[in-house]
């Protein structure tokens, strides 16, 4: 079994702003899949609250996972991710955490088999909790600041990001599948890049 955690901020006032990235990825996960059990016979729970988090337990590619959405607030995603990896007892190396990077630029996405917190909040908290830094993550580039830092990242995209970043939940979507069903080597070398 594997578990995706698309990080994020809970609330209205956080859904569609740079941030909340990893959110959007899980959403169009569970989005394919619920529209692919209109014409499959696919396993999935109802979306439950488990560990501060809004987790659906289904099958992709005929794999278990647990898609994840930590309400603990980005800075304390670290204390959602462990609960739920002692919960499951999932292996590091079979867990995935999606999240926005501002090294990157819009557009871009880097899946790597461990790695820094690269001054991502949530990744820090993660790696707090967790006591290392060997597990697969998926970068999604949001671009560097122009001014600051907080302002950027809980900022919405510019009509003309958006297209892109619509393109690139696509391809995150299709990365998280090939992750689940060929493994994070193969996942790398088919999308990292632009």
């Amino acid at each position: 079994m594997k578990l995706i955690v698309g990080l994020g901020n809970p609330g209205q006032r956080y859904e569609q702003t740079k941030h909340n990235i990893g959110f959007r990825v899980i959403d169009a996960i569970y989005d394919k899949i619920q529209s692919a059990q209109n014409t499959e016979n696919i396993f999935s729970k109802r979306v439950t609250s488990i560990c501060q988090s809004l987790v659906m337990q289904t099958i992709l590619h005929d794999s278990p996972i647990i898609l994840a959405k930590p309400m603990t607030y980005m800075n304390n995603s670290g204390s959602a991710v462990s609960a739920l990896i002692n919960r499951f007892e999932i292996p590091l190396k079979d867990i995935c955490i999606i999240y926005d990077d501002i090294h990157l630029d819009i557009g871009t996405i880097r899946i790597r088999q461990k790695g820094s917190d690269g001054g991502q909040k949530g990744m820090q908290s993660i790696i707090y909790h967790l006591g290392t830094t060997e597990f697969p993550r998926l970068r999604i580039g949001i671009g560097e600041p122009v001014g600051d830092l907080t302002d950027h990242v809980l900022s919405k995209f510019s009509e003309e990001d958006e297209i892109e970043i619509k393109e690139t939940v696509k391809r995150a979507v299709e990365a998280v599948e090939t992750y689940v069903q060929d493994g994070i080597l193969t996942a790398m070398n088919k999308f990292n890049g632009r």
